[in-house]
Formats: structure tokens, C-alpha cells, sequence
């Protein structure tokens, strides 16, 4: 038969082409086979004899190889997840020897590989389909070839078990481009061997040891898959990345295992620990491995002291390009495969133990997932995407030419045509264009990741001032003087700044810092000194930033954050000029400091619409079952935006009312969320209760200042829950529980997740004393109850308080039916003269107990004439008139109570204007003194004339 010549070779192949066609039909005629390929078959085949000297040797080989893939259909057709699986396990039905296991696998990798390469070449199989395909099959052949070995084993020596008598499996972890399913075609596979436990064998016929018997057992797989046989290998095997290298033991056990690579883990063996999978074995035991090893793979913080690691792996990559001249490898040359890797790979190790979707495996899912958490912009994200598949397809092409583990363009002009050919190119010369397009491209990005301080330096030239800054820390308690120096660097009081950087040197936390932490140190107090200089009041802000560095510099990731992003240096001064209270804020929660990165979002807090979306998205990185790790996001959650909060307040970016706006936001978002984590959590154990109306019948009321919407930086939150279940009925489930004690457990674990300290801090205070009948009443009351309550029982400052309640999450259902409540309450018609009596009276009351006169100064709180006199008034002027005038009980808020109280014509509206802007104005100066951390009192002459008009009002309206 005579196929086509196919039209995508070059002219000069086309003789090529015919020869090796002929000599496969001759080499079929001499087995007395007859092929019988359809023209488009035969045609393809033409074309993968030429660009492939192993398809087509193979097959001149084994004519009837190609025949029965052809007949299969198997050339033509993806196969099922598992395929491999099926086929493997067919072939092996009848073995019963090493020798024929090692036989049948070479075989069939010679089949496979053939088919692999063909679809390849042939453009049915995109990369994605050949390196799954690929790594597919490794994985069926090793976990094929360990079963049998370990069952043979077993009836020899005895079966290992644990101390309960189960089983105890091998694992086997495939590294790099087979643990991410990311296989070449001619790659060796890269794995490391571990077990569970030594445990005792059972049923044995000697007395080897547990660990005797893996190891022998991996031995035995690494033989059967690598060994050069001569029908070839499955393939070869590199387990030279285990612990302590070729000089380590060839398996270890779990416990030894992460033991090693807590104690003595390279970064680099974080690096190649990445791409880990367990391939073989039993999956349950891998990935029980796998969960042992993250925490060292993946820090659980914003891991900045890989920096200098990485840089190294860096530099080392690009004095290995220049000291072999790898220019034609497109692995390990200059914007090669590995430098898209490396690109990846480097945020995974620093973020991955935040965001766990950065832990994914391959690199194209990395890098979108790097757009989408906006650490590269998109067009990066395409470029680097685009040339990874081209060299990837690059790869395969150079290694189905003869199936060789080489990454190097060939030489030869010959070989040189077809790989052109094979990538879809007419000759040499324009491939090699686009090659090096893409490999300029991804050097470029390479290059510019990590750049060094020296590099920095080469190119805006050394500064000699920040030299002398260096020698006055290094030499701080050397005789010279130092004045001159910090004076020059804008030090108004060089003396006490020299006191500080003693203090900060003689420091306990200072002094023992690793040799790495203090070089750290060392290399950033110049960086520092200048950027402090630069401030209005150096030495004040030196004091402050000292004392954050004292509280994280046993953490030295942080220092190297620092180190790295100058313009950290430059927020974190400003910061520090404005307020005390953000720098005792980040030496809590130093992860913050990753915050300043970037000014856009700094100064910027997002809306409450952003927060929401920003919160599903960093709870929906983790498992839901998780507790521990939802809860310590939350609270890096409510760091971060209380921190943008603070940031624009001090620069004047917000206004107060749009703080005070922003820190409530954040708060109920946190307070839905966690109601959210507290269903969840109770309805898996307990089931769902019924309610009435149908629906959670769940919800939070919140009081104070996050009811009226006035939330500060240290608020607590007050806090009132109810709930719509329907009395006595179970709530369903295989652990059901009556109604009430599901809400009531419900109410302790919102209070337990707010309140609960964790390594990332915790969320609120919380105080749950307004709920009907106080701390002695229940936690969590049912609707109608309270509505029973409050007509019945409830103190006027019970009804004060309702005045500032509004519902802040749960079910939608009920919001109306609280609504109502809180309307029918606070509208009462109420004898003027006994509640202006009640009224004053609870404010003597807070009086006496809370007001600590001092002569010469105004509590801005609970002063005459101050915020709670202002509160007090207003809830009094709500609970007279609200009766006449229903709109009264529509906010919560005082500013717009006001409004509404003059629009009814119960104040002026001069009147309203006033006490509106006096009750601004100290709150204004509540909020600066907080962040200044100073007490809530000022001169009694600063505000004397808004102190004295609000008094008077306070007689006219409440005496």
C-alpha cells in the first residue's frame, strides 16, 4: 500500500519519508503481515518515521506492534484514567516470576511509548495529554510491579503489621516532573521510598527486621523498573533526593522521616518536596506522609527567609548557564524550562503555607493562581504560559527523535529539519527565532525575580552615607563619636538615638539571634536609620520601631521582609511617626507587615462588599472541617483590614464616621462568618433543627457601639442571640439534641470562635450581659421570649439599649419579626417625668461608677457634657417620642437619630447640627488618642465651649 506524502514536511524529507515507509512495509511482508492502515493513517505514520527514529526503528523491529495499535484504535483515542491500570493488569494476570514481570513491563512500555510519541507527533494529544499520559503510566507500572513484588516478598519472608494487625504498606513518592504529572517523554523518574512503622512480620520464616523488609522491597521495584535489560527498562530510576542523598538508607520510616526534615531539611529539599506525590502503595498511608510533611514544605506563615535560599538556587542556576554554556538546552539554559519553574516555585515556598491553593503541583496552575491572587499581572501570566508550552513540546520532540534523556537542540542539520518540522515549522531558522522569543521572554522574567542588593547597587550606585550609618550601628559602643554621623542622617538628638540603638544591641532578643538573623540585622539598621532620619521626629520614631524589633526579630523571616521591600521602610516610618498604637498592633501580629507591600490597598480599606468576597475567598483555601486554621484566618483577616483601617485614619485618607463605618464592616463580616462555621460544624454533629418559620431561626443582635454603628479600635462587641425553634422538637440527626440546647451550643461556640486565642491572635472581646435577664439568664433565648421579656420585664436602660440594636447576621426570616419587636418596645408610651427620672438616674449611676474626676482635664467619655451625656440624651428623646413619631426607631445610629429627631421637629435643627458635631468631634478625638495609645482626657480648656453647651442642654432637656 502507498500513503500520501503529508503536505506539513519539508521537501527534503519527503525522500526520507518514502524509504522508511518501504522498509516498514518490507520488514511487515518478511513477518508475512500485511498492514492495512487507512490513507490518513498511513500518511501520519509517513510522518512519524521521519521525526521519530524510535517509532521508526521500533516498528521496522516489530511491525506487528504498530499493526495491532492500529487495529486497537488505540493510536487514535485517548485512554480512560485507567487505562493503563487495566492494560498493566492484564498483562500480568498469568506471570509468576521477577523475571516476567520485569519482561512484560518492558514490553509494554515499548508499546505504549510508541503510542505516546505517535499521538505527540501527530497532534492528536496536546501536552497536556502526553505528560499525563506519561506520568499515568509510571504510576500504573510502579504501583503494578510493587504489588506483585511486596506479595511475593511476603509469602517468602512474612507480612509486616502494625501493633493492631493491619498490614503495613510501602510507599513510594514520586518527585519532580512525576509527582506533578508533568513527565517528559524520556525522563527518568525521580522517587523516595518511606513506610509507616518497622512494626513485626508476621507468618516469617526468619527474623528480619520491619525496616530490612521494605528496604529490600524497594530495592526489588527500583530493579524491575530501572535495570538496562536488554529489552530496554521501564524507567530508570534516581532516588538520590531521599534523605542524606546516595549516603542515606535507601527507605525510612514516617516518624525518621519527618524527624530529618525537621531537624535537618534543606531549603532545597523544601524546593523539590513541592512537587511530591505519593504514586504508589496505599493511598491513605501517602498521603498520611504527605500531611506529616507539609509544615515542613509549606510554613504557615509569609515565609520571607527563603529569600537568601532562593536567591542562592537562583545565582547557582545562572552560573551554571554560563560555566557549561547551555545555551542550546532548553532545560537549563538561559529561559529554560526550569526558570518557569523556578518563577513558580518561589512563591509557593513563600506563600504557600498562607494560601493553600499556591500548593497545587503543576506550573500552569500556578501561575493563574498567581494572577488570581494578583501577585503577577496576566499578561505575565500568558507569556510564561505560552513559552512553557512551547519548550515543553520542545522537549518531547528532541526526546521522541530517538528516545534519549537529552535536552540539548541538536546539531546536526538533519535532525535539526525535523525538529523544526515537528514543531510545525518549514526549516531551522525561523523555529529557532521563536525559541529564543520565548526564551528571551522567560529570561527576562527570571532575572528580574529576587534581584540582589548588590545588584541594586551596580545599578543606582552605593550610598556612602548608609555606610556610615552601618558603622554607627556595627560600632555603636566604640570611643569615636557618632553625633556628627546621625546628625548628617537627620537625627535631631544623636545622643538619645545612640541610647536607643544601644538599648536595641544589648537586647536579650538581640543577642541571641542565629549568625543568620543578625546579619539580617546588621544589613538592615542602615536602611532604617536612613528612612528614620528622614521623619519629623527621628528619635520618636526610632523608639517605636526598636521596640517592634525587639518583638520579631526572633522571627527573622520578618527582618527579611524588611530587608527585601524598601518601600516597607518607607510605610512602616510614616506609620510609626503617626501612631504608637500601629506599631504595638504589628509587633502582636508582625505577619501584617506583608500589608505594607503595597499603598494601593494600605490606605485604601475595602468595602464591605470587598470584605465579603475577600473572606469567602481566603475560608474557601481551606477545609471546611479545618477549625483551628478557619479561625486563625479570620483573625488575619481582621488584622489586616483593622490595619488599613488605622492607616488611613492617621494620614487623613477617611473621615471618622467612615472609620467607625469600616471597623463595623469588618465586624460583621467576621461575626456572619463565624455563625457560618458555627452551624456547620454543630448541624454535622447534631442535625438540622426545625424552626418556625422554616430556616436557620438563628440570629445576632448587636448592641453598643457595633449596634450604633460606632465601632473603634478596641471595641468589644455586645452581643444578644436568638433563635426561631420550635420547643421540645429534636433537631434530627445521629447525635440529635433538643431544639434549645442545639442554639444554645450554638451561641457558645460563636462566643468560643470570637473569643478564642490562636497563634494569629484572636477576633473580639466579646460581652453577652444584655441578653434578657443578664448573666443570669440563657444564653440564647427564643424569639418570643424576649419579645415577653422586654414588654414585661426589662429595665428602661434595657430599653435604652435597644435603642442601638439592630440584627448584624442570621436568618433573613426573622429580621422582620425583631424589627417589629424592637418597634412595639422603644414605641411605647411612656410617662415623660418617670423616664427622664429613670434615665438621669442610670447616668448618676455610670457616673459614680466609671467617672474619676480629674482637676484641669475633660473625660471626653464620661465627663459633663460628654459622649454619654450626648447617647443618653438621645435614647431619652427616642423613647419619649417615638410614640408620636414611629420614623424614631427606624436607626440605630445616633447622627442619623439627630437628623430624624429635627426633621420631627423635636430639636432644632441648629440644635441637632451642634450636638451632631460635638458628639464628632470627641469621638474624632477618642479615636487619635487611642492610636496615640493616651487616655480618653484632654486640657479642660481644649474643648471648654462644646463641654459647657452640652451641659447646658443636658439641664434643659434632662433636668
Amino acid at each position: 500500500m502507498k500513503a500520501d506524502t503529508p503536505a506539513a514536511l519539508p521537501g527534503s524529507l519527503h525522500r526520507e519519508a518514502d524509504l522508511r515507509w518501504n522498509a516498514f512495509l518490507q520488514a511487515a511482508r518478511e513477518k508475512k503481515l500485511s498492514p492495512d492502515f487507512t490513507p490518513p493513517v498511513a500518511a501520519t505514520i509517513r510522518r512519524a518515521f521521519v521525526l521519530s527514529d524510535f517509532i521508526y526503528q521500533v516498528c521496522t523491529r516489530q511491525p506487528n506492534l504498530l499493526i495491532e495499535l492500529a487495529a486497537s484504535r488505540d493510536l487514535n483515542r485517548p485512554y480512560p484514567p485507567d487505562g493503563y491500570t487495566a492494560a498493566i493488569a492484564a498483562d500480568l494476570a498469568p506471570i509468576d516470576s521477577v523475571d516476567a514481570l520485569s519482561s512484560v513491563l518492558r514490553r509494554r512500555r515499548t508499546r505504549e511509548m510508541v503510542r505516546i510519541a505517535y499521538r505527540d507527533i501527530s497532534g492528536q494529544a496536546d501536552l497536556d495529554e502526553t505528560m499525563t499520559d506519561l506520568s499515568a503510566f509510571a504510576d500504573a507500572c510502579l504501583q503494578a510491579a510493587l504489588d506483585r513484588l511486596d506479595a511475593w516478598q511476603c509469602d517468602k519472608l512474612g507480612t509486616p503489621c502494625d501493633s493492631a494487625g493491619n498490614k503495613l504498606s510501602l510507599i513510594v513518592v514520586g518527585m519532580g516532573k512525576l509527582g506533578a504529572r508533568e513527565l517528559n517523554f524520556s525522563s527518568d523518574i525521580d522517587l523516595i521510598f518511606a513506610y509507616p512503622e518497622a512494626g513485626t512480620i508476621h507468618d516469617g520464616q526468619s527474623d528480619l527486621a520491619g525496616e530490612d523488609f521494605f528496604a529490600r522491597l524497594a530495592r526489588d521495584l527500583i530493579k524491575v523498573i530501572g535495570t538496562n535489560t536488554f529489552e530496554g527498562f521501564v524507567f530508570r530510576v534516581d532516588a538520590r533526593l531521599r534523605p542524606y542523598g546516595e549516603n542515606g538508607p535507601i527507605v525510612m520510616s514516617f516518624d525518621a522521616m519527618e524527624d530529618y526534615y525537621q531537624s535537618q531539611g534543606r531549603e532545597w529539599e523544601r524546593y523539590a518536596w513541592i512537587k511530591a506525590r505519593p504514586v504508589a502503595g496505599e493511598p491513605t498511608t501517602g498521603e498520611d506522609l504527605m500531611k506529616r510533611l507539609q509544615p515542613f514544605i509549606y510554613r504557615r506563615y509569609l515565609d520571607y527567609g527563603v529569600f537568601d535560599s532562593l536567591r542562592q538556587m537562583k545565582q547557582k542556576i545562572a552560573l551554571e548557564v554560563r560555566r557549561k554554556g547551555l545555551e542550546y538546552n532548553i532545560k537549563t539554559g538561559a529561559g529554560g524550562i526550569r526558570e518557569i519553574e523556578f518563577f513558580g516555585q518561589m512563591f509557593q515556598l513563600m506563600r504557600g503555607g498562607v494560601i493553600p491553593r499556591l500548593r497545587a503541583r503543576r506550573i500552569l496552575t500556578i501561575l493563574n493562581v498567581l494572577v488570581s491572587e494578583a501577585f503577577i499581572e496576566p499578561a505575565t501570566r500568558d507569556e510564561l504560559t505560552t513559552a512553557y508550552l512551547f519548550l515543553r513540546n520542545t522537549e518531547h520532540r528532541i526526546q521522541e527523535l530517538a528516545d534519549r534523556q537529552t535536552h540539548e537542540l541538536p546539531q546536526k542539520a538533519e535532525d535539526r529539519l525535523k525538529l523544526a518540522a515537528g514543531m510545525g515549522f518549514t526549516d531551522w531558522e525561523p523555529f529557532l527565532n521563536a525559541l529564543t522569543d520565548h526564551r528571551n521572554i522567560v529570561h527576562g522574567h527570571f532575572s528580574s525575580l529576587l534581584e540582589t542588593a548588590e545588584e541594586q547597587d551596580r545599578s543606582a550606585g552605593t550610598d556612602v552615607a548608609e555606610e556610615n550609618l552601618a558603622t554607627v550601628w556595627l560600632d555603636i559602643f566604640a570611643d569615636e563619636d557618632h553625633q556628627s554621623t546621625l546628625s548628617r542622617a537627620g537625627f535631631q538628638d544623636p545622643r538619645q538615638a545612640t541610647r536607643l540603638l544601644k538599648d536595641l544591641q544589648l537586647d536579650q532578643t538581640t543577642r541571641s539571634l542565629s549568625a543568620n538573623g543578625r546579619q539580617r540585622l546588621d544589613r538592615l539598621m542602615p536602611d532604617l536609620l536612613t528612612a528614620i532620619g528622614q521623619s519629623a521626629e527621628p528619635e520618636l520614631v526610632l523608639g517605636r520601631i526598636t521596640d517592634l524589633l525587639k518583638a520579631i526579630q526572633q522571627r527573622t523571616n520578618y527582618l527579611a521582609l524588611l530587608l527585601e521591600n524598601p518601600s516597607v521602610l518607607k510605610h512602616l516610618v510614616r506609620l510609626a511617626s503617626e501612631s504608637p498604637w500601629i506599631i504595638a498592633f504589628l509587633s502582636k501580629h508582625p505577619v501584617l507587615l506583608d500589608e505594607l507591600l503595597d499603598p494601593r490597598t494600605l490606605y485604601s480599606p475595602p468595602e464591605k462588599a470587598d470584605l465579603e468576597l475577600d473572606i469567602d475567598r481566603r475560608l474557601a483555601r481551606i477545609d471546611v472541617d479545618d477549625l483551628e486554621y478557619q479561625i486563625e484566618e479570620l483573625c488575619i483577616f481582621k488584622q489586616i483590614n483593622t490595619l488599613k483601617v488605622a492607616a488611613a485614619d492617621i494620614t487623613g485618607a477617611i473621615p471618622l464616621m467612615r472609620t467607625s463605618d469600616h471597623l463595623t464592616h469588618i465586624a460583621e463580616v467576621v461575626v456572619d462568618r463565624v455563625v457560618n462555621l458555627s452551624w456547620h460544624h454543630l448541624e454535622k454533629k447534631h442535625g438540622r433543627p426545625s424552626c418556625d418559620p422554616a430556616g436557620r431561626g438563628f440570629v445576632v443582635i448587636a448592641y453598643g457601639k457595633l449596634g450604633g454603628i460606632e465601632l473603634g479600635y478596641g471595641s468589644d462587641l455586645d452581643l444578644v442571640f436568638l433563635h426561631a425553634g420550635r420547643r421540645g422538637e429534636m433537631s434530627g440527626g445521629e447525635k440529635a439534641i433538643d431544639n434549645a440546647q442545639f442554639f444554645a451550643r450554638l451561641g457558645q461556640r460563636v462566643v468560643h470562635i470570637l473569643t478564642a486565642h490562636t497563634r494569629a491572635g484572636r477576633l473580639y472581646e466579646t460581652d453577652t450581659r444584655l441578653r434578657p435577664s443578664g448573666i443570669s439568664g440563657l444564653l440564647v433565648n427564643h424569639i418570643d421570649a424576649f419579645r415577653t421579656y422586654q414588654a414585661k420585664e426589662a429595665w428602661t436602660w434595657e430599653h435604652q439599649a435597644l435603642v442601638r440594636a439592630r440584627i448584624i447576621s442570621g436568618d433573613e426570616s426573622l429580621v422582620d419579626t425583631f424589627n417589629r419587636i424592637r418597634h412595639e418596645i422603644i414605641a411605647r408610651r411612656r410617662d415623660a417625668q418617670t423616664l427622664r427620672d429613670e434615665v438621669v438616674s442610670m447616668r448618676q449611676k455610670m457616673r459614680r461608677n466609671l467617672f474619676k474626676p480629674r482637676p484641669g482635664t475633660f473625660d471626653l467619655k464620661q465627663g459633663n457634657g460628654g459622649i454619654v451625656d450626648i447617647e443618653f440624651m438621645v435614647q431619652y428623646l427616642v423613647l419619649r417620642y417615638a410614640h408620636r413619631h414611629p420614623q424614631l426607631t427606624t436607626w440605630s445610629d445616633n447622627v442619623r437619630l439627630l437628623e430624624t429627631l429635627a426633621e420631627c421637629g423635636l430639636i432644632t435643627a441648629a440644635t441637632a447640627e451642634f450636638i451632631k458635631s460635638a458628639y464628632l468631634t470627641f469621638r474624632a478625638e477618642v479615636h487619635k488618642r487611642n492610636l496615640l495609645e493616651k487616655p480618653g482626657r484632654v486640657p479642660d480648656t481644649k474643648y471648654g465651649d462644646l463641654q459647657n453647651r452640652v451641659s447646658a442642654l443636658w439641664k434643659e432637656i434632662m433636668l
